[in-house]
C-alpha cells in the first residue's frame, strides 16, 4: 500500500471513527439539552411502534394532560423497572385519575390492571429513534464505556508518542549529517 493511500485510510477511518462518536455524543446530550427524557425500550411489548432497541424521547407534561392513546413511560406498580405503554382508558374514580394501559404488540390489558398515577406530572412519549437505543444500553456496561473511552485514548497517545519518536529521529538524522 502506497504511503498516500495508507494516509488517506486513516484519514477515513478517523472521519468514520469521530462521526460514530459525535453522533453517540448527540444521542446522550440533546435530549437531555432539550428537555426530553430518554428511555430504551427493552422488550417486544410495544413492537411495530417502537420495537427493540429503539431510543423513545419523553417530554414530561401535567398528568391532566393525558388522553387514551397517549403512550406514557411509568413504573407500574410492583414492578422495578420502567414501561413504556399505551393509555387505553381513562377514568375518574373518587377524583383520582385511573389509566388502564396497554402495550400495543399485546394482546390484553397490562396484568396490573388499572394504575393511578401519583404525581402531578408524567412522562409521555412525543418521539424515537430506532435502534440507538442498542448503543446507549450498551454504554451502560462499564467495560464497553472502558473500551470506548479507552481505546481511543490509548490510539490518540499511540500517534502522539509515534510521532515524538518519528520527529526525534529526524531530528538526530540531521544533527549527524551536519
Amino acid at each position: 500500500m502506497s504511503i498516500a493511500a495508507s494516509l488517506l485510510a486513516r484519514r477515513v477511518f478517523g472521519f468514520v471513527v469521530c462521526a460514530v462518536a459525535l453522533i453517540l455524543a448527540l444521542a446522550v446530550l440533546a435530549p437531555a439539552l432539550l428537555g426530553f427524557q430518554r428511555y430504551v425500550i427493552t422488550s417486544g411489548s410495544m413492537t411495530g411502534t417502537y420495537d427493540r432497541g429503539s431510543l423513545v424521547l419523553d417530554r414530561v407534561v401535567p398528568t391532566s394532560s393525558l388522553r387514551g392513546g397517549d403512550v406514557i413511560t411509568f413504573r407500574p406498580p410492583g414492578q422495578a423497572g420502567l414501561v413504556t405503554h399505551r393509555i387505553t382508558s381513562v377514568r375518574t374514580v373518587r377524583g383520582h385519575r385511573v389509566f388502564t394501559t396497554k402495550g400495543d404488540a399485546n394482546r390484553t390489558a397490562d396484568v396490573w390492571g388499572a394504575i393511578t398515577l401519583h404525581h402531578a406530572h408524567q412522562a409521555r412519549v412525543v418521539g424515537h429513534v430506532p435502534y440507538v437505543g442498542y448503543a446507549l444500553a450498551a454504554l451502560s456496561d462499564r467495560r464497553v464505556r472502558i473500551l470506548v473511552i479507552g481505546l481511543p485514548a490509548l490510539l490518540i497517545a499511540l500517534s502522539t508518542l509515534g510521532a515524538l519518536w518519528r520527529d526525534s529521529g529526524a531530528e538526530a538524522r540531521a544533527a549527524r549529517s551536519t
